[in-house]
C-alpha cells in the first residue's frame, strides 16, 4: 500500500517540534450562538486527528449538533456546535477547562491526543484489571452463560461493554480476582477461563471461526475497539435482522465522485443519536480513509453528515465494490449503538456473581440483551441493560412487574422506555470509572 503518497514520513521529533512551534489553539465560545457552545480547534494536521478530537468531545458527554471540518493541507481547522445531554450550553467551568486541556497542547502526547481516561481497552493484566475481549455468534442467554463462567471461576466483573448486531456479539470485560481484587496473572487459570468462554461462544458449532476470545493488548478506545471487533467479524454482511432496532429506519447512505476536487463524497442521512459522528468517523478511519472536509447538521430527529474523503493511498472510491463495502460498514456502525426499546438500570452493592444473577433472571424471563454497560464505583455496581423480548419486540408490562419482584428487592431498579426521538435520547457517559450509560440520580438514591 502506497500510504506514503498521501502522508509523507516525518521524523517524530520533527512533528513534536512542529506542534511546539504551532501549538493547537482551542476556543470555547458561549456568545456566538444562542442555543449551543461553539468549540473551535486549529492545529497542525496529521493522520487520525479528526477521530481524536471527536473522541474527546464524545467522551466528555457532549452532543455534537453541527460541525464544519477542513483539513486539506498542513492545517486542521474544525468548528463544533455542542450541548450537554439536556440540550443546554456548556457553562460548567470544569467541563470547559477539560475541553481546553484535552484538545490543547497539554492534551498531546508523542502519539497524538491522549485518549480520555477510562475509555481505553487496557493491556493484559494491567494494574488492577485484566481486560478480556469476546466476539462470536449471539443467542438468547449468552451473556448469562458468560457471566456464570466468570463467577464460577471467582472472577469479578468490575466493568464491561457489550454490543450486539446482526446476530453477533462483542464484549470487552474488565475482571479481577475475587480474593485479591487485582489483575489475574496465573496463566493456568487464565487458560481455563479462555477455553470455557470459547466453548460457550462456540455453542454447538465446531467451526473455530465462530467464536474468538483474547486478552486485550495495546491501548485502544473501548468503543473503537468494539467497532473493530464486530467489523473484523463481518457483522455488516447478511442484512438487518428483525431483532435489530426494529423501530429504527434505514439510514440513507450514498457515495458520489467529486471530480472537481478529486474526492469521494459520502453522504449519510439517518435518525440522530448520541455519538453518531464518532461512530462514522471511527469507521472511516479504521477503513483507512482520510476525511478532508465534512459538514454535520441535525434537523429535528434526523442528522445529515457529509464527508469528502480519499483512501490513505490518495485514491477515491472508484469501483462499485468499494462503494458498496463502505456503505455496508457505515450502516452497521450506525446500527450497532442503536438501543430503542426498554432500558433497565440497576444499582447494588458489588459482589462476585452479581452480573450472573441479574442476567440469569433476564434469561429466565425471555429477554434479549441488545446492549449492556457495567461499571463499579467504590463498593457500588451499576449496570444498564437494553432489552427486548425473544422476538425483538418491546417488553410487556407483565414481564416488567415480574422483574421488579425478582430483583427489585435486593437492588435499585429503574425501568425506562428508550424513546426513538432525538429530543429524548438516552444520555451516555464515558469511562471505566463510569459506564457508557447515564444513571441520573440512581446511585444517589441507592446511597441515600
Amino acid at each position: 500500500m502506497a500510504a506514503g503518497n498521501s502522508w509523507p514520513y516525518f521524523d517524530p521529533e520533527y512533528e513534536n517540534f512542529s506542534i511546539r512551534i504551532n501549538p493547537p489553539r482551542v476556543s470555547v465560545d458561549n456568545t456566538t450562538c444562542k442555543c449551543c457552545t461553539v468549540v473551535k480547534v486549529d492545529s497542525v494536521n496529521k493522520p487520525g486527528i479528526l477521530l481524536e478530537v471527536v473522541q474527546i468531545l464524545t467522551d466528555l458527554d457532549l452532543i455534537i449538533t453541527k460541525a464544519y471540518i477542513s483539513s486539506d493541507g498542513g492545517w486542521f481547522m474544525d468548528v463544533f456546535h455542542v450541548t450537554d445531554q439536556q440540550g443546554n450550553k456548556i457553562t460548567d467551568s470544569k467541563t470547559i477547562d477539560c475541553i481546553e486541556k484535552a484538545l490543547g497542547p497539554k492534551g498531546y502526547t508523542k502519539d497524538g491526543l491522549e485518549t480520555w481516561p477510562g475509555k481505553r481497552v487496557g493491556v493484559h493484566s494491567l494494574g488492577e484489571h485484566t481486560a478480556i475481549e469476546l466476539v462470536g455468534r449471539d443467542r438468547p442467554g449468552l451473556l448469562s452463560e458468560i457471566s456464570a463462567i466468570l463467577a464460577n471461576l471467582h472472577f469479578n466483573v468490575v466493568a464491561a461493554e457489550v454490543w450486539t448486531h446482526n446476530r453477533r456479539i462483542a464484549c470487552v470485560l474488565y475482571v479481577n480476582d475475587n480474593t485479591t481484587s487485582r489483575a489475574v496473572d496465573d496463566l493456568s487459570r487464565l487458560s481455563t477461563m479462555e477455553e470455557q468462554l470459547k466453548n460457550i461462544l462456540r455453542g454447538r458449532e465446531n467451526d473455530e471461526k465462530v467464536a474468538c476470545t483474547s486478552f486485550s493488548v495495546g491501548s485502544t478506545h473501548v468503543d473503537r475497539r468494539l467497532h473493530q471487533m464486530l467489523s473484523a467479524d463481518r457483522d455488516y454482511e447478511g442484512g438487518t435482522l428483525a431483532t435489530d432496532a426494529v423501530d429504527y429506519p434505514q439510514p440513507k447512505i450514498t457515495i458520489d465522485h467529486c471530480e472537481e476536487k478529486g474526492y469521494s463524497a459520502v453522504s449519510v442521512r439517518c435518525k440522530d443519536r448520541a455519538k453518531l459522528m464518532f461512530d462514522i468517523v471511527c469507521t472511516l478511519t479504521d477503513m483507512e480513509y482520510v476525511v478532508f472536509h465534512a459538514t454535520i447538521s441535525s434537523d429535528g430527529p434526523y442528522a445529515t453528515q457529509e464527508y469528502y474523503i480519499r483512501h490513505m493511498d490518495g485514491c477515491t472510491l472508484d469501483t462499485e465494490a468499494e462503494r458498496e463495502r463502505v456503505i455496508k460498514c457505515l450502516d452497521a456502525a450506525i446500527r450497532r449503538r442503536v438501543s430503542e426499546g426498554l432500558s433497565l438500570e440497576l444499582c447494588a452493592k458489588d459482589r462476585v456473581g452479581l452480573l450472573s444473577e441479574v442476567t440469569r433472571v433476564l434469561r429466565e424471563n425471555g429477554l434479549l440483551v441488545t446492549r449492556a454497560g457495567v461499571t463499579t464505583v467504590g463498593e457500588q455496581a451499576m449496570t444498564v441493560f437494553y432489552v427486548r423480548d425473544a422476538s425483538g419486540n418491546p417488553v410487556d408490562t407483565k414481564t416488567i412487574e415480574m422483574l421488579r419482584k425478582e430483583i427489585g428487592q435486593t437492588m435499585m431498579l429503574n425501568v425506562k422506555k428508550v424513546p426513538a426521538a432525538k429530543s429524548a435520547k438516552a444520555p451516555e457517559a464515558g469511562g471505566l470509572a463510569k459506564t457508557s450509560f447515564f444513571f441520573g440520580s440512581l446511585l444517589g438514591k441507592f446511597l441515600a
